[in-house]
């Protein structure tokens, strides 16, 4: 998740991608960034949504979690007509026993991007 700090970083937002306490990892929000170049994925919501679970199932797996073991996902998305997109999305990184979710619509974020995804989920020391 190097990549993804340090994106974070150079735009001065003051948060860690992962953090893990009491057996959970807890990924923030992440948008869809693209962690090689640093650059923001806009556009497209279906690749907007992919990026963003992609870089949700990195931040676990440097966490030591993985998207079996997540428990809960909280998806912001700036238009609720991106709602059947998304799940089709969705359903490719939680094809089997899908975690509690919940999807909410927000305004709008200081960059553009239309999606955001958080989760939480369980690891073993």
């Amino acid at each position: 998740m190097q990549g993804m700090s340090e994106a974070l970083k150079k735009g001065k937002v003051p948060l860690s991608p992962a953090v893990k306490a009491n057996g959970f990892v807890f990924v923030s929000g992440l948008p869809p960034l693209d962690t090689k170049t640093g650059k923001l994925i806009t556009g497209d919501i279906r690749k907007q949504t992919r990026k963003s679970l992609q870089n949700v199932r990195d931040a676990l797996k440097a966490a030591g979690s993985s998207l079996e073991q997540a428990v809960k996902v909280n998806v912001y998305c700036s238009n609720s007509g991106y709602f059947d997109i998304i799940n089709e999305e969705y359903r490719k990184f939680f094809p089997k026993d899908p975690p509690a979710r919940t999807f909410v619509t927000v305004g709008s974020w200081p960059w553009e991007f239309d999606i955001e995804v958080e989760c939480t989920a369980i690891y073993e020391d």
